[in-house]
């Protein structure tokens, strides 16, 4: 196939990690005089997620959040512990608003081309050659979100667990809700043995997420999460009356399969498909963030885009941690009980961020000191 046109950078999929990076570009003036692309079938005109972090005062993200929060709680079986999150917030961004920032601060730049086209495949040779449907673009350089196939293939070599859930956005007709605090976790509710939670985002005190969530290795069908969100409605918060407004689900890998690997010197794989997402929490937003800054630094300093990405770790940390939740699911409530409930916001954020010091990882796992991950870290460091 002919090649229709040349770019600098060329950027596949437009979701979180591609937004990310094109609103990088268009930011730095570094690259004005780049030629760059962003390829996706997918308009994103949907409000089809909502994304949640947690940072200290301004972020770049403040125009477009949603909510921000003060307060968490954490409801175990028989007990509720509250934390308070200064200086950190809790903020929540819809991703149709998120979307529209990418769209809007993009298509101000006359060098950022968007192609509503779907990516077929890519070949690399000293540049790369990138195939959709009817076209054909060149690039020196690729940016890929796409899920190497040899994860579907070989997943299970290494500890594997599902973030799956499904929220609904309901409308209550008298005040129902606190919104300065929301729901991190709340185990009150059980399928089983399983490691299940739900988790509610109060926006006002009338409308709130209520989402039904697994650690598992297995996804379930929609029904039950429908069953659980209803119960929990019910049961646990009081309410008879009410609307759904919107529903959204997901499904994200929390893994520590090397998808890194899979980048090239012509090719960097972003977002889930470049191991983006924190393994042990399946929280991508702010590591994505970090990421696209250190891309753009290499770039700047003419190195490679994938250089010092990962940090081992804390790779060791989240495996340990998920074969933990592989091998004992029923673990899992325990696990986060003792997270956060023996750490101070400041020292858990920083070690969930990957930015935390050798003493407060030491303090992390004295809090999580049992049976279960000692057999884990051994199992972890032999095979």
């Amino acid at each position: 196939m002919k090649i229709s046109k040349s770019y600098n950078y060329i950027i596949i999929g437009s979701g979180l990690a591609g937004s990310q990076l094109a609103i990088a570009f268009a930011k730095n003036p570094y690259f004005n005089n780049k030629k760059i692309a962003i390829i996706d079938k997918s308009l994103k005109t949907e409000n089809d997620k909502t994304w949640s972090f947690w940072e200290k005062e301004i972020g770049q993200w403040d125009n477009i959040i949603k909510k921000k929060w003060d307060q968490a709680l954490i409801f175990t079986s028989n007990k509720q512990h509250t934390i308070a999150l200064k200086p950190y917030k809790y903020k929540s961004i819809e991703s149709l608003s998120f979307y529209n920032e990418f769209k809007k601060i993009t298509s101000k730049k006359t060098n950022i081309t968007f192609l509503n086209e779907q990516v077929t495949s890519t070949i690399n040779n000293n540049t790369v050659l990138v195939n959709t449907i009817n076209n054909c673009y060149e690039a020196n350089h690729v940016f890929d979100s796409r899920i190497p196939e040899q994860f579907f293939l070989k997943q299970n070599k290494y500890p594997n667990i599902i973030q799956h859930f499904k929220g609904w956005v309901i409308e209550t007709k008298t005040s129902t809700f606190n919104p300065n605090q929301f729901t991190m976790m709340d185990y009150r509710l059980k399928d089983g043995k399983q490691t299940a939670f739900t988790y509610v985002l109060p926006f006002t005190k009338n409308k709130a997420l209520v989402e039904f969530t697994y650690f598992t290795e297995h996804i379930v069908d929609e029904a039950t999460y429908d069953y659980f969100i209803k119960e929990y409605i019910l049961d646990i918060l009081k309410i008879e009356n009410y609307k759904i407004t919107e529903t959204e689900k997901g499904n994200i890998p929390m893994t520590v399969f090397p998808f890194k690997d899979f980048s090239t010197k012509n090719i960097t794989k972003i977002g889930t498909a470049g191991g983006w997402v924190k393994g042990s929490t399946g929280y991508s937003f702010k590591h994505t963030e970090k990421k696209v800054a250190k891309i753009i630094e290499n770039l700047k300093a003419n190195r490679n885009p994938s250089e010092n990405l990962f940090q081992k770790k804390y790779k060791f940390y989240d495996k340990i941690f998920l074969t933990v939740l592989k091998d004992e699911n029923h673990k899992g409530e325990w696990v986060f009980k003792q997270f956060y409930s023996k750490n101070s916001s400041e020292i858990m954020f920083k070690f969930l961020d990957e930015e935390s010091s050798f003493f407060q990882d030491i303090k992390i796992m004295k809090s999580l000191f049992s049976f279960s991950f000692i057999k884990a870290f051994f199992k972890t460091l032999f095979v």
